[in-house]
């Protein structure tokens, strides 16, 4: 798909489809709206009049019209606050929707900033997305969209820039979705690793991994300990982005891998246990930040890591009341064995910690239930043991669209975590499950200012919400952009 970003008049542009934002003042009189509706001899006043179509936020209106260079108008309610560019990819986004099967569309952006453009390329390639590795013959869509133009008011300064690093943050994204929604028979933790490291040949970036034996020698007992019902080879990758020049920072990007997820001996539910191959989300998030940092050429040095194996039930697995020593020195006693992503988190945090002394340490994790029963299925849950890194974290995300909530570290539930036969217990009781599964991580960072994202909910949807589709949605990779582009601008 071709993006161009221009300038033309909206009454002159011939596409298959033309977006334009409506906000209820537009229908008064005023913006895009106003000018198509008198090239159109008020055909478009008179669609939104019968429709009911009202500018709120959400609303989506599809007219036929004649006396422009587009064939049809696609009115796309903003609400009150229509000039932030976040509103700038959920126009573009609705338009790639509306326009899958067209060959071209444009879509008139509000105003002339570059944070704006950005969002709307960004739009445009997620908007666009469909997952279809595994259909054939006539499921397959057909996707026909080719060349979509990006309409600003008038020229903006580095709006080509603008448009390529939107484009590659889409990518990122939908690199991650693809991964998500990969079948577990087919993305194991070697092929995770396969992924990673063909990234790396592609960019340049320095690669690792370690298999079974490698993690034994390091030992990273607690990941081990997770992967001893599984067939599956596990694997601990790291990837590294080295910027040119003296970095503004080093950040260090953790992610949980569980490429499926049985529950192991405390097996889940069959209901529970459907779409358990979307446990590796963190990972995959993970692998499309240093992608997306390294195509950008952002001046911080961008590590990640992900801990990949599956939690099965073969006869090796581990068992409630099993007790292993971390990469860190720690005892843990296994409480259950369906809350298995913070061991492996564990070990992969205290080596980040001990090997590449980041600046900044974030994980991101479908790690708990308990997130989403207290946020929803939309919203991640942020945790951090620094105010002024977590406040950052917040803005970039405010920017990007992304809805983080921040969750307390309450130490009086630290006691939750007391183990009388090892240094600590794994899992806390029923209440404050999120809560406890973060202190529990805390215990792996030391010192290091540390952010851990619990994306259980807005990582893989069971329906499509808002611009976001069903299953994978690369919920993630924009804000840790966003944040790694601000850390750099603040150094």
């Amino acid at each position: 798909m071709k993006l161009t970003l221009s300038n033309a008049p909206l009454n002159d542009i011939r596409v298959d489809l033309l977006a334009i934002p409506v906000s209820p003042s537009d229908l008064t009189g005023s913006g895009s709206f106003h000018q198509l509706d008198l090239a159109t001899n008020g055909a478009l006043h008179q669609a939104a009049k019968l429709e009911d179509f009202n500018g709120k936020s959400g609303e989506i209106l599809r007219v036929h019209v004649a006396g422009i260079g587009a064939q049809q108008v696609l009115l796309v309610g903003m609400g009150d606050d229509h000039l932030h560019p976040r509103n700038a990819r959920i126009l573009a986004a609705r338009a790639a929707q509306a326009a899958f099967k067209c060959s071209s569309a444009a879509i008139a952006l509000p105003s002339n900033d570059e944070d704006s453009v950005r969002a709307a390329a960004e739009g445009v390639i997620t908007g666009a997305y469909r997952y279809t590795a595994y259909l054939t013959g006539e499921r397959v869509p057909k996707r026909n969209l080719e060349q979509v133009f990006i309409l600003t008011p008038n020229e903006v300064q580095k709006g080509t820039q603008a448009l390529e690093r939107g484009q590659i943050i889409g990518e990122a994204i939908t690199l991650v979705r693809d991964l998500v929604n990969a079948p577990p028979n087919e993305m194991t933790p070697r092929a995770m690793a396969k992924c990673a490291e063909e990234w790396a040949r592609r960019l340049g970036l320095e690669f690792r991994e370690w298999d079974r034996e490698g993690l034994q020698k390091l030992g990273m007992n607690l990941f081990l300990a997770v992967n001893r019902g599984s067939a599956e080879e596990p694997r601990l990758v790291h990837l590294h982005y080295r910027p040119q020049g003296s970095p503004s920072a080093r950040v260090a990007f953790v992610g949980k891998g569980l490429t499926f997820d049985s529950g192991g001996l405390c097996i889940k539910p069959a209901n529970s246990m459907a779409d358990m191959k979307c446990d590796m989300a963190g990972a995959a998030v993970t692998i499309g930040i240093v992608v997306a940092a390294a195509r950008l050429g952002l001046p911080v040095e961008v590590h990640g890591l992900f801990g990949a194996t599956e939690n099965m039930t073969g006869p090796a697995a581990y068992r409630p009341g099993d007790i292993y020593k971390s990469y860190e020195g720690k005892t843990v006693e296994i409480v259950n064995t369906d809350a298995e992503g913070r061991l492996v988190l564990a070990d992969v945090l205290a080596y980040a910690v001990s090997q590449l002394a980041p600046d900044y340490l974030i994980d991101h994790a479908t790690l708990t239930g308990a997130c989403m029963v207290a946020l929803g299925p939309w919203t991640a849950g942020l945790f951090a043991n620094d105010d002024e890194l977590a406040q950052r974290y917040l803005q970039a995300a405010s920017i990007e669209g992304e809805s983080f909530w921040r969750m307390p570290l309450d130490n009086e539930l630290r006691e939750m975590l007391r183990s009388d036969v090892a240094d600590i217990k794994h899992v806390g009781e029923r209440y404050g499950g999120a809560i406890t599964a973060a202190l529990f991580l805390r215990e792996f960072v030391g010192k290091t200012k540390w952010l851990h994202l619990d994306i259980a909910g807005p990582a893989f949807l069971e329906r499509a919400h808002g611009i976001s589709p069903k299953g994978g949605t690369g919920f993630g990779v924009a804000t840790a952009i966003r944040f790694l582009e601000n850390l750099s601008q603040a150094a």
